[in-house]
């Protein structure tokens, strides 16, 4: 068996003045926080993941691609990004786990941690034990702990039998 890990970083700053836009993180909507910077929904969770995905396949998807999805074709959804990124594994490779971890004042994410994992298993096709998620306030030592925006690292590892 051969395994392949990805790591994958993204961060965005919260949006204060725009009361339109949600706030989605793993394709989840959290409701009464500020939205995230961003052209597209600035799903910083899911950006991270594709990064993550792209650190395995070796095709950044996150700045050409991503831009042509969300500036030219008017693609704002997150989880495209995710499934573009999916499209470069080679034959053979799966992706087999993942980890996300948070950091960020705003929002609880206790709340709808079942609904994350669950949003990631069903767009990584993974069994829900196969999605761990972490949260931290960093106890307020950054930017993202003192609530000014997000940021999220996750790791993923494919597999791919002999």
């Amino acid at each position: 068996m051969f395994v392949k890990t990805g790591l994958g970083q993204d961060s965005h700053r919260f949006e204060f003045t725009n009361q339109t836009k949600p706030l989605m993180l793993a394709g989840v909507h959290f409701l009464g926080a500020p939205p995230l910077q961003g052209n597209s929904d600035a799903d910083v969770v899911l950006h991270a993941l594709t990064n993550a995905i792209s650190g395995i396949t070796g095709i950044n998807i996150l700045g050409t691609i991503s831009d042509d999805l969300c500036l030219n074709q008017g693609i704002t959804d997150s989880r495209v990004y995710v499934q573009e990124a999916l499209k470069y594994l080679k034959p053979g490779w799966k992706i087999a786990h993942v980890s996300c971890s948070i950091e960020g004042k705003i929002p609880k994410i206790s709340p709808q941690l079942v609904e994350m994992k669950t949003s990631l298993s069903q767009l990584l096709n993974l069994s829900i034990e196969d999605v761990g998620i972490t949260a931290t306030s960093g106890e307020g030592l950054t930017e993202f702990g003192r609530g000014e925006g997000i940021q999220v690292l996750c790791i993923v590892t494919a597999l791919k039998n002999n």
